[in-house]
């Protein structure tokens, strides 16, 4: 009965969406040119903070495409390399691991920000900043992975150089939470359902919080990037797949327990009760709010200061995003 309940009641939600959002005035979906391709790729991974993507292949298909894959893929450096070589489209991914490959001239385009926080630095009672980092052992995935970058670019905001101060723990094998887990490491940034899965086991402290601790929650964490080419190419495709990843952002913070039902059903994860704990959690309701040049520039600065970019953040501006889609359907979707 609750799985017939939360599609009824995600499928109203989809039929009001649309009535709304584009069966009215100049706007409407009817007006709209006709969709270049009727194909669209997504990736999927471990992740469950990029909820709006997994739940929105209904909301695709009523934008008129009619083949939505989901290609498995990691969170990590391969994410990157799998968009700019265009064997997907679209990804909701962290935004600081973004500027590095357009920073080198990859094809990657970001066009909206979508969600706020998600990110939590986990370590043991002798850290209790960011500073303390220094000569510690941090865990990461790899060098260059989206955990090494957020990591990095903290450590360059409180005067640390993370090459030097931090010492790097790879662990492509074993889960960096595995290993502080087990004492092995001091502190790792943790990523949904991470931190969920911690706080049930009673390990460790939080240190940084990005939902609600500043400056970190006043950028966006995950923004919806993709292809340049794909985006060049297909703009009536891009502004319909950035319309229903919204309008799954707004389902995401209006409903999280429809939501999360939606992710399991989705085979996007067996944990219920973690999905559900994420989606309260994460602000999803803040892609109106937020001003998306605002985080790309912040964290130009602080790749700046790490050493792992050289590009000026206007550089990155003008060559990785086009707000063009968002600007429209921050119009089209007041409500």
């Amino acid at each position: 009965m609750p799985m017939t309940q939360s599609r009824r009641r995600f499928l109203a939600t989809l039929s009001s969406a649309a009535a709304a959002g584009f069966l009215d005035g100049s706007n409407s979906f009817a007006q709209e040119a006709p969709l270049e391709t009727t194909t669209i790729r997504l990736v999927k991974n471990r992740s469950l903070c990029i909820a709006p993507q997994y739940i929105a292949k209904q909301l695709l298909l009523a934008e008129g495409f009619t083949d939505v894959r989901y290609v498995l893929s990691d969170a990590g450096v391969n994410q990157t390399k799998v968009i700019a070589r265009g064997e997907v489209d679209f990804t909701l991914h962290f935004s600081s691991p973004l500027l590095i490959p357009i920073d080198a001239g990859e094809k990657i385009t970001i066009i909206a920000g979508v969600h706020v926080g998600c990110f939590e630095l986990f370590a043991t009672e002798r850290i209790r900043s960011i500073v303390d980092l220094k000569g510690r052992a941090v865990g990461v995935q790899a060098l260059g992975a989206s955990t090494h970058v957020f990591i990095s670019t903290m450590a360059a905001h409180v005067g640390l150089d993370p090459a030097k101060d931090i010492n790097w723990v790879v662990s492509p094998s074993v889960a960096p939470m595995e290993l502080f887990a087990d004492g092995k490491i001091d502190a790792f940034l943790g990523f949904p359902p991470e931190p969920q899965e911690l706080r049930a086991r009673k390990i460790g402290r939080v240190v940084v919080n990005s939902s609600v601790d500043r400056p970190w929650s006043q950028y966006y964490c995950c923004v919806l990037a993709g292809n340049t080419d794909f985006i060049r190419k297909n703009p009536v495709a891009t502004k319909r797949v950035l319309r229903a990843i919204l309008k799954a952002a707004d389902f995401c913070a209006s409903d999280p327990v429809g939501a999360a039902r939606r992710i399991v059903d989705g085979g996007f994860t067996d944990r219920y009760d973690r999905a559900v704990e994420m989606l309260k959690e994460v602000p999803y309701n803040k892609w109106r709010d937020y001003d998306p040049e605002d985080t790309i520039r912040f964290y130009a600065l602080r790749l700046r200061e790490a050493g792992m970019i050289k590009a000026t953040p206007n550089k990155i501006l003008a060559d990785g995003t086009d707000w063009r889609f968002l600007n429209e359907l921050k119009r089209e979707l007041k409500s």
